[in-house]
């Protein structure tokens, strides 16, 4: 199989393209806004659900993390499903059954004593829960881009995608600190309690919105003419005819499967372990509001969002998307060193959790720009599931590393470097990547 070209690409972002796009992208960054508050507002219902609970930095840690083994237990099969009975209906069933789950995060108490067992059981339990329910909704979204744009324009549009990740924060993080503080006087519920009912009623109502908008592929949109369509078919056609068809049952063959995930792996270390624990680490250089550790939050995410963009938009004409996503890991591994060295300088932490926020976004647009590049159809929609459900245990081990780590060392401090060096590892092996020539596929062939 041919390597990708590291070449300028001569796909043009043209009047075509953009109209899919405005027509296709908000709804589904829109959906990752919500997919990501409600993944990581746990970081803020740490600030006082802990106390409450009576539970400890480690046991946050595990439970943070371990959303991502449901997620990895039911990607695959999510993907699937949704390449069989059409994006439509299956990323409206996630929305709306997280958007149910995370609602429940609020009554961990009362459902701990319904069922007899402990705080700690019933928040892994919940969080575990809420992995399953999400599973395959951005792996799906990966997939459903492919139904609409090459390879060469994959990169663009996951940026605009992965958008949702600091404008979650953006808006998110001064959302969560005012509902605590504000809502913390209600006596019906805790601060945090509220946060999780509010913030759960988006999902479930994009989800019903998804029913009636979303379009399940190019030949179902409504919006375009014959000409239209016509056209994105050849265009995506004449793709697909130079890439090898590889049988699905011999996928996990593929060396280049487990090259992506390892990469991913890494990517995902560092970027949860910081995202599950940026309101804490702020509260740690001495910011004891919550509503004010909520709109600090905000700051390093915009500088994120802006450094995404522009990168990938960088790396797209120069046609060097590897060797761009190998430098914003290692910027975003320098900004996790950094907030680790200087823990109590509120300044220097907010730099270094902007650099990792911008450095590890942007490497993430620009990684899910390569399965597109190898595989397509079926294989995609299992390939792609493959490298994310594996690269997410890095989701489960990133922020369960760092709260053990705290609960032993009594801070962040040998945590946050941990995570930085993956990051600097993670570079090293997209520059391999990059160099070395691409592993053969004699044999994997569909028959």
């Amino acid at each position: 199989m041919a390597h990708p070209s590291t070449a300028a690409s001569p796909v043009q972002f043209d009047p075509l393209y953009r109209k899919v796009a405005w027509r296709v992208l908000p709804l589904l960054l829109l959906g990752y806004i919500i997919a990501y508050l409600d993944r990581v507002n746990v970081g803020f219902a740490k600030l006082a659900m802990l106390s409450d609970l009576g539970m400890s930095d480690a046991a946050y840690g595990l439970g943070a993390g371990i959303f991502f083994i449901g997620y990895f237990l039911f990607e695959v099969p999510s993907n699937l499903m949704l390449h069989r009975v059409g994006a439509k209906l299956w990323i409206a069933r996630i929305m709306i059954t997280w958007g149910l789950v995370s609602s429940l995060m609020a009554f961990t108490g009362p459902i701990a004593q319904l069922l007899g067992i402990s705080h700690e059981l019933t928040f892994y339990g919940l969080r575990f829960l809420l992995g399953v329910c999400e599973a395959g909704f951005f792996p799906g979204v990966i997939l459903y881009l492919t139904y609409w744009f090459p390879a060469a324009l994959h990169s663009r549009m996951m940026a605009i995608v992965i958008l949702g990740n600091p404008v979650s924060f953006i808006f998110g993080g001064p959302l969560s600190g005012a509902i605590m503080y504000y809502m913390g006087s209600n006596g019906l519920l805790a601060g945090w309690q509220w946060m999780f009912v509010i913030e759960a009623v988006p999902a479930v109502v994009v989800g019903v919105v998804v029913l009636w908008l979303l379009d399940n592929g190019i030949q179902d949109a409504r919006w375009l003419n014959q000409q239209e369509k016509a056209e994105l078919t050849r265009r995506l056609a004449l793709e697909a005819a130079e890439k090898p068809r590889i049988a699905l049952k011999r996928l996990y063959a593929l060396p280049i499967i487990w090259l992506l995930t390892v990469i991913y792996v890494l990517l995902m270390l560092g970027n949860y372990g910081i995202n599950f624990w940026v309101p804490t680490i702020i509260k740690n250089a001495g910011v004891a509001s919550v509503l004010d550790i909520g709109l600090i939050t905000a700051i390093p995410y915009v500088f994120g969002a802006a450094t995404m963009v522009w990168v990938t938009r960088q790396a797209q004409r120069t046609g060097n998307q590897r060797a761009y996503g190998a430098l914003m890991s290692v910027l975003a591994g320098i900004g996790l060193i950094l907030c680790a060295a200087f823990p109590q300088h509120l300044l220097l932490m907010i730099l270094g959790v902007a650099f990792a926020v911008g450095g590890s976004l942007s490497a993430i647009a620009l990684f899910w720009g390569l399965p597109g590049a190898f595989l397509q159809g079926a294989a995609a929609a299992a390939g792609i599931a493959i490298i994310n459900s594996f690269g997410n245990l890095g989701g489960f081990a990133g922020p369960y590393l760092l709260g053990l780590l705290t609960t032993l060392f009594g801070s962040a401090q040998v945590g946050l470097m941990l995570l930085g060096g993956c990051l600097l590892g993670c570079a090293a092996l997209m520059l391999w990547v990059t160099r070395r020539p691409a592993p053969s596929t004699t044999g994997l062939l569909a028959d």
